[in-house]
C-alpha cells in the first residue's frame, strides 16, 4: 500500500470506514471478510458498523449539507475536478483491489477506474451549466392573467443521497452516483458492495485527499442483514441511489416518499435479422455475452435469430467462443471466476435446467470452483429458465425464430426492460424494431452497451426506476423550487 493510502487501514489490517471526515475503526469489534472469487482466499477485511455508527454517519452527512449547498457551484466543480486528478494519479492500487475482490481482468480494471474520472470531470462541467439555469416564467402565458405576476424556477439539492453500486462496477457506478449528488449540493452516504468494497474504500480516500469538507462525503460497510434495512429506510435519507438486483425492488417498496433511481437488472434480447452483417453480429455477441465473464447488467443475454441464417450465425459466433482464454483476472484472461459461490451455483442450475429440457451444448459444460468456462447453448426453448431469467455468468441462449414479431414478443414478454440489440442493414427496420422493442435502450448494429457515461441509461419493468446518465442524474438529485414574484400592478417589457 502507498503512503497516500496508508491511514484507509487499521492496525489490524482491516479497513477503516469514513464519516465526518474521519477513517474509523468500528466500536463492534467485528470485521467482514472479502473473498477472493479466483482464489477463494479472504484477502481483506472491513469493518462491520453498527446501527449506532450508521446513526452518526447520517448525522454527519445531514449537519454537513446546508453549507456544503451554499459552496458556489465553481467550487464545487474545483473540488470534483480535483478528486478526478488524484484519482488517476492513484489508480493503479485501486485497480489492483478490483483484480482481486471482483476478479475483473487487470487491464479492463485500470480502465474502470481511468472512465470513473473522466465521469466526474464531465459530471462537473455539465453540472455548471445544467445547474447554473434556471427559469422565469410570466403569468400572462395562462389565459386569462394579466403579467403581474413572475415565477422563478429554481433547482435545489435533495438533502442526503444514499448511494448503493454493485459489484461489477464498484467504483464507476460509485461515482456515477456520488458525483452528481456533490454537484447538485447534497451529501453523501456510500455502502459500497460486499465485493468491491476495498476498491471503493480507497476511491472515497481521493474525495477526502481533494479537500471536501467533513461531513460531504461518507462510507459505511458491513454486513447487509445487520444494517441494510437500517440504511435504506433510514429517516435522514433524502434519496436513494441503487444499482443491483432483485434487493432494489424490495427496497423500492419499503422506501415510501424517498425519491428513487433503480437499475436493476436485464435479460438483454439480441435480435439478428436476415440481412444482418453474420460477421458483425457474431463479434459483439461474442464481446457482449461474454466479456467480464457476462457479469454486467447490459451483457447479451438471448439471442433471438432468424431461422434462415441461424446455422451459419451460430458456426460464426461458436468459433469465436472457441478462441475465449480462461483463466485469471492478473493474466488478462476473457473468461475469468464469477464472483461467488452463490453465483456460480445459481449458473449450474440454469445450465443444468436446459439441459435436462433439451437444449443443444455447443460448448461443454466444465466448472472449477467459480472459474465457469463459456456454454454457449442452442435450441432453447422458452420453457426454459435460461430463456428468462438472468444468468450473470458465461452463458448465452440462443433461441431460432420464424420472425422478427416472434422475436420482439419474447422480448417484451420478460420481466426485464433494460437494454436490447438489433443487427440488420435495413435502417427503416431498425427503427421499426427498435420502436417495437420495450426496453430503456436499444442498440442498432452494435451489443448493448452502459455507455458512454453521458448517455441516458434506464429500464422498463422490473429493471428500473428513473433514468441515469450525467445530466439525468443531476436533474434527479434535485428538485424544483418556484418563488413568485407579486407585482403590484401589470407590467410588461417593451422593446
Amino acid at each position: 500500500m502507498t503512503d497516500f493510502y496508508s491511514d484507509i487501514k487499521a492496525q489490524s489490517g482491516a479497513y477503516k470506514y469514513f464519516c465526518n471526515g474521519q477513517w474509523l475503526e468500528s466500536t463492534s469489534g467485528k470485521t467482514v471478510p472479502v473473498v477472493n472469487p479466483s482464489t477463494l482466499k479472504k484477502d481483506f477485511q472491513v469493518q462491520a458498523c453498527t446501527q449506532e455508527e450508521v446513526n452518526k454517519i447520517f448525522a454527519a452527512a445531514k449537519a454537513a449539507q446546508q453549507s456544503w449547498a451554499k459552496t458556489p457551484l465553481w467550487k464545487r466543480a474545483e473540488y470534483l475536478h480535483k478528486v478526478a486528478a488524484i484519482m488517476r494519479e492513484q489508480a493503479q492500487p485501486m485497480a489492483d483491489c478490483l483484480v482481486k475482490e471482483i476478479a475483473k481482468p487487470a487491464k479492463d480494471s485500470l480502465t474502470e477506474v481511468i472512465r470513473s474520472a473522466d465521469l466526474i470531470d464531465y459530471t462537473a462541467e455539465e453540472g455548471l451549466r445544467s445547474l447554473g439555469e434556471g427559469q422565469l416564467l410570466t403569468s400572462d402565458s395562462f389565459p386569462g392573467q394579466s403579467r403581474n405576476k413572475l415565477c422563478l424556477v429554481s433547482k435545489v439539492p435533495l438533502g442526503v443521497v444514499l448511494c448503493i453500486p454493485p459489484f461489477n462496477y464498484p467504483v464507476n457506478l460509485a461515482v456515477s452516483k456520488l458525483a452528481p449528488a456533490l454537484m447538485a449540493g447534497n451529501t453523501v452516504v456510500l455502502k459500497p458492495p460486499s465485493q468491491g468494497v476495498v476498491a471503493g474504500i480507497h476511491m472515497i480516500k481521493c474525495f477526502q485527499a481533494a479537500g471536501l469538507p467533513a461531513g460531504a462525503v461518507n462510507l459505511v460497510t458491513g454486513k447487509g442483514s445487520e444494517i441494510g434495512d437500517f440504511l435504506t429506510q433510514h429517516p435522514a435519507v433524502n434519496c436513494i441511489s441503487f444499482t443491483g438486483g432483485d434487493t432494489g425492488i424490495a427496497i423500492s417498496k419499503k422506501a415510501g416518499m424517498v425519491p428513487l433511481q433503480m437499475e436493476l437488472g436485464g435479460k438483454d434480447a439480441c435480435i439478428v435479422c436476415s440481412d444482418a452483417d453474420l460477421d458483425l453480429a457474431a463479434s459483439h455477441i461474442i464481446k457482449g455475452g461474454f466479456s467480464y465473464s457476462g457479469q454486467r447488467c447490459t451483457a447479451v443475454k438471448v439471442v433471438l435469430v432468424m431461422r434462415d441464417i441461424a446455422d451459419e450465425l451460430v458456426k460464426k459466433v461458436h468459433a469465436g467462443v472457441q478462441k475465449l482464454k480462461v483463466g485469471r483476472p492478473e493474466d488478462n484472461a476473457d473468461i475469468t471466476a464469477v464472483v461467488s459461490e452463490g453465483s456460480a451455483n445459481f449458473i449450474q442450475g440454469l445450465v443444468e435446467d436446459a439441459k435436462a429440457k433439451g437444449a443443444t451444448f455447443l460448448t461443454e459444460w466444465k466448472r472449477e470452483n467459480n472459474l465457469l468456462w463459456p456454454v454457449l447453448l442452442d435450441n432453447v426453448t422458452p420453457e426454459m429458465r435460461i430463456a428468462w431469467e438472468e444468468p450473470f455468468g458465461p452463458v448465452l441462449p440462443i433461441i431460432r425464430v420464424g420472425s422478427v414479431d416472434e422475436a420482439v414478443q419474447h422480448c417484451n414478454s420478460s420481466n426485464l426492460g433494460l437494454q436490447g440489440c438489433v443487427f440488420t442493414k435495413d435502417v427503416n427496420q431498425a427503427i421499426r424494431i427498435s420502436d417495437a422493442m420495450q426496453t430503456g435502450t436499444v442498440q442498432v448494429n452494435a451489443a448493448p452497451a452502459r455507455g458512454p457515461d453521458h448517455f441516458p441509461f434506464q429500464g422498463f419493468r422490473d429493471s428500473g426506476i428513473g433514468s441515469q446518465g450525467i445530466k439525468n442524474s443531476l436533474v434527479m438529485m434535485t428538485k424544483i423550487k418556484s418563488t413568485v414574484i407579486n407585482l403590484d400592478k401589470e407590467s410588461y417589457t417593451v422593446g
